[in-house]
């Protein structure tokens, strides 16, 4: 929409099938003078794969399930694309000479191993992975000052106290506050969630997302993986991280900083504006996407989580504050049961039980490496199906 000052940033999308891929997407195509796509990458869902690549001609894609890589392969071939498969071909994509930006928009843990692997490369990262710093933060964050590579965060409340925090990088900061809508149970007792079906978890009330990051944000688990993700990106202590419930959904989060002052970043909720603008940093791009109106929003409100009917966010804290190894066992037994309630195994409120019962029956590792989160990660899903194989 506006004039290139260079060639378009040659970008891979992991995770390109998702909700999060398929809105990069769409601000490629809005910007095409200033991005291209080289890479795309999908898990299953070989079709929409295969439509996505015709469309946007990478040079090359991935497809996690190897079973699917003839049909990949065979749907691509006169197109001239090429076609891998499996988590080993995953990793090494990324390391690609002709990829200078990855965007991980990959679900879970799945995104660790392969944001490492790009940054070590030395590619800059639009991170839409939370988990990935959840599990391993301070390991990630450090590898990537070793690298001199940046991390861009495409969540829009990091990307909120990212934008606020510009041209002021040498001012301390006192506080932020992440906010939250609060899902579709806000105000919503113990005894109300306990009869939660899967449809009304699923109907976030702002925002449209994945089915596994929208019963994140029912469980309020979504808000607490972000306290962590926000401790590393922007290196605070877990005292100077509150969240505050915002059902509009306009603030998408605040800086204080040490004089008192305050910022806020403000907007209709729409993932193509941070995407766009973590992909574009340092430039803010021209677009058509909608804008607000004051006068549609006249009030807008905010009020304290709770953290005893929404045990996720407490259990998140606890995590945080226990550092090491911990968070990535919450993440872990996070995935498992939320995989779990989407399959209608369990019910909504023993999500938070499984979460709490992994804490305390895995191994703690204080100072753990990078193989260590690996293992703990492997021995958390372990936990997790023993202790409900009856």
């Amino acid at each position: 929409m506006t004039e290139p000052t260079e060639q378009p940033k040659k970008i891979a999308i992991l995770g390109s099938t998702g909700s999060i891929g398929k809105q990069a997407l769409e601000v490629v195509s809005e910007q095409s003078s200033h991005f291209q796509v080289e890479v795309l990458t999908a898990g299953t869902n070989a079709e929409l794969l295969i439509e996505q690549a015709l469309q946007y001609q990478p040079n090359a894609v991935v497809i996690g399930d190897e079973r699917k890589y003839e049909q990949v392969k065979d749907a691509l071939w006169n197109a001239g694309i090429k076609v891998y498969a499996g988590r080993d071909a995953l990793n090494q994509i990324v390391e690609s000479t002709e990829v200078e930006m990855v965007l991980t928009a990959l679900v879970g843990s799945a995104g660790l191993e392969p944001t490492v692997r790009a940054i070590q490369s030395g590619k800059q990262i639009a991170l839409a992975n939370k988990e990935t710093l959840v599990v391993a933060g301070e390991i990630v964050t450090e590898l990537a000052r070793k690298h001199a590579v940046n991390i861009y965060p495409v969540d829009s409340e990091h990307s909120a106290i990212f934008q606020c925090l510009a041209g002021e990088w040498n001012n301390p900061i006192e506080k932020i506050y992440l906010t939250a809508s609060g899902g579709p149970f806000r105000g919503r007792t113990l005894n109300d969630l306990s009869t939660v079906t899967l449809d009304q978890a699923l109907k976030h009330p702002n925002w449209a997302m994945g089915a596994k990051i929208t019963i994140d944000s029912a469980t309020m688990m979504n808000k607490g993986l972000e306290v962590i993700e926000a401790r590393w990106l922007f290196h605070l202590k877990p005292e100077q991280i509150d969240v505050i419930v915002h059902p509009q959904s306009i603030v998408h989060s605040l800086v204080q900083f040490r004089d008192g002052s305050m910022k806020a970043q403000m907007g209709l909720p729409d993932m193509k504006l941070p995407i766009q603008y973590a992909m574009a940093y340092p430039q803010r791009l021209a677009n058509d996407f909608p804008r607000f109106d004051f006068m549609q929003y006249p009030q807008l409100t905010f009020e304290k989580p709770d953290l005893d009917t929404f045990r996720c966010l407490r259990l998140a804290y606890q995590a945080m504050e226990a550092g090491g190894n911990m968070p990535c066992v919450l993440n872990a037994a996070n995935e498992m049961a939320v995989a779990d309630f989407l399959e209608k195994k369990i019910t909504f409120l023993q999500i938070a039980e499984q979460v709490e019962a992994a804490m305390q029956k895995c191994t703690f590792i204080a100072k753990p490496t990078i193989e260590d989160y690996y293992q703990s990660d492997a021995e958390t899903r372990r936990v997790y199906v023993e202790a409900n194989a009856s």
